[in-house]
């Protein structure tokens, strides 16, 4: 009887052993199971290191890249340059791109089937990209360094993502990583670098003022066209006189926004560098953007000025300034941006979102935007958009010409979409980098 006993004992334990190690398994196969069968070691959806399923499209059914014996891409050669950043490319070299970022979903990885499909072709997945607003940015580009990014202000949707110096991913050149033309190709400039942002900063210090310098509409400001702050000289492009806020927004002027910074100090603006997302990073479904950067000169001295005026060490993730831009837009509320389309349910779903900024604050800021067009950037320049916004003149010194930045929204009814172009050594933001966005954002209108 003892030894029944014993046995028994026995066979509860291994049973128990048995049980326990399958509830391991069944956990890690529920954790862990999609980067298995993603893992490039899967011969059953990867060839030679390149996934081999799959169908990637932009938001109306464009095939953005493919699995037929072989990776094809888009049959237009424009689009595939446009998309080699957001898409990928043959050799997986640029590791923020769908076909990499999103290769779980291209599998058709589900927990019941695992990576089993009717028709062996893997999932599909639909990005928000516009093809028509994909070659617009290319060709407006042309060829120059830079990217554009454009979303939908209401749902954060990207509808437009195009980054120079780009190339044909179905056929690469022969020595992409020795050709001076192709230095840095593989970054997607538009969500994973960081560029010294210019007066586009601006927009953080008046935020900050509007919201801590109590009389700061009343207040009207001089101009000489140059300060001497810390025994240094903040200088500005011209002599602007006695300007209000609203005015010196509209031109830009380095030395009352100078003054300002000295004024809110440095630790308040890093704070609204901070909570306005321009130092962080974040999340494009899962794709980290570049984290921006603000050191905190010291109080009284030009530095502190000058990094009020977007220069000093500021640099700024275009993407992030994107969703500032939205975040005004949108009445203080920083949508989450996205790049693949959301399923039926979730269409009807509020956009996820970041308030960012108080209602006020946005409504102020957005009034003034609209300002600089009026008065400095020329309506006529942009025909029948209603446009906000802000251009930057980025100086990067070593005598090279300054990086061009134009950013904003337009609130035309069904086209609620915001923008941020960056053109290097463009020069004048307004005419080089505004030229950009003028030409995507009418393409968008013609839909």
């Amino acid at each position: 009887m003892i030894r029944i006993k014993r046995r028994a004992v026995s066979v509860l334990l291994l049973v128990a052993l048995l049980m326990g190690g399958l509830c391991l398994y069944i956990a890690r196969f529920v954790s862990s199971g999609e980067k298995w069968a993603s893992s490039v070691v899967n011969r059953a959806v990867f060839s030679d290191g390149m996934l081999a399923t799959g169908t990637l499209t932009d938001r109306n059914g464009v095939v953005l890249a493919a699995w037929r014996e072989g990776r094809v891409f888009a049959d237009d050669e424009r689009l595939r340059r446009a998309s080699m950043h957001a898409v990928g490319d043959m050799s997986g070299g640029v590791g923020t791109g769908a076909l990499t970022s999103f290769r779980s979903r291209l599998i058709g990885y589900d927990f019941i089937n695992g990576i089993y499909s009717r028709e062996g072709t893997g999932g599909e997945v639909a990005l928000t990209l516009d093809s028509r607003l994909q070659t617009a940015a290319y060709d407006a580009l042309a060829g120059r360094r830079g990217c554009v990014i454009v979303s939908d202000w209401l749902t954060g949707d990207i509808v437009c993502m195009v980054s120079s110096p780009t190339f044909d991913p179905e056929n690469p050149p022969a020595d992409v990583e020795n050709d001076p033309r192709y230095e840095g190709v593989y970054i997607n400039r538009a969500i994973s670098a960081a560029y010294i942002p210019g007066s586009v900063f601006k927009l953080v210090t008046a935020a900050a003022a509007i919201e801590n310098v109590g009389d700061i509409y009343e207040r009207v400001f001089e101009c000489e066209g140059s300060a001497i702050i810390g025994g240094e000289a903040v200088t500005c492009t011209e002599r602007h006189g006695s300007l209000t806020f609203e005015d010196a927004l509209a031109v830009s002027c380095n030395v009352t926004f100078a003054k300002l910074s000295l004024e809110l100090g440095a630790d308040t603006l890093a704070r609204y560098a901070e909570s306005l997302g321009l130092t962080r990073r974040h999340s494009i479904d899962g794709i980290s953007t570049a984290r921006g950067r603000f050191d905190e000169a010291e109080d009284g001295s030009a530095d502190l000025g000058w990094s009020g005026v977007g220069q000093y060490n500021d640099t700024v993730c275009p993407a992030a300034m994107l969703r500032l831009v939205s975040a005004i837009a949108n009445g203080g509320g920083a949508p989450r941006l996205r790049l693949t389309e959301r399923g039926a349910p979730g269409k009807f779903m509020p956009a996820a979102s970041e308030r960012v900024m108080d209602k006020e604050t946005a409504r102020r800021l957005a009034l003034m935007m609209s300002y600089n067009v009026e008065r400095t950037y020329g309506a006529g320049n942009f025909p029948n958009l209603e446009l906000y916004a802000k251009s930057g003149t980025a100086e990067v010194g070593g005598g090279e010409q300054p990086h061009a930045w134009f950013t904003g929204f337009i609130t035309n009814e069904g086209h609620p979409f915001a923008f941020t172009v960056v053109v290097e050594n463009g020069g004048s933001g307004a005419s080089a980098a505004g030229a950009v966005a003028n030409a995507v954002l009418q393409a968008a209108l013609d839909e």
